[in-house]
């Protein structure tokens, strides 16, 4: 099985993408087995569910803000001096090809302006 950790080592700012609470509650609870925290030391079963979630190289994670879901729903592919990349975690556990390329954003914009209707 793929680990969080392995996402970790990629090259550059990973953002992981989520398609629903369940799938990022499984995330975090994957990323609590293998003794990963969020920046403040707070295990990732402790904190909310988020769309999207950054996976640092020292393997703790912190929530995205709005800069970063602008770069994640464009088509920026560096942050700074560092690529952005981009996975889809359901893709991630269940197939090969995992990068968020197309589908994760178009997803994403939609549940936002579904949010801002009502």
């Amino acid at each position: 099985m793929k680990s969080v950790k392995e996402l970790a080592q990629l090259e550059g700012r990973v953002y992981v993408y989520f398609s629903s609470n369940d799938l990022c509650k499984r995330f975090l609870a994957d990323a609590e087995s293998e003794g990963l925290t969020f920046c403040d030391g707070i295990k990732p079963t402790q904190k909310q569910p988020a769309s999207i979630i950054a996976l640092n190289r020292n393997c703790t994670l912190n929530y995205v803000g709005t800069n970063g879901r602008i770069a994640f729903g464009s088509g920026v592919k560096r942050l700074g001096d560092e690529n952005l990349i981009k996975v889809d975690y359901g893709r991630y556990i269940t197939e090969e090809n995992y990068y968020g390329d197309a589908t994760p954003q178009d997803d994403l914009m939609e549940r936002l302006l579904r949010a801002r209707k009502g």
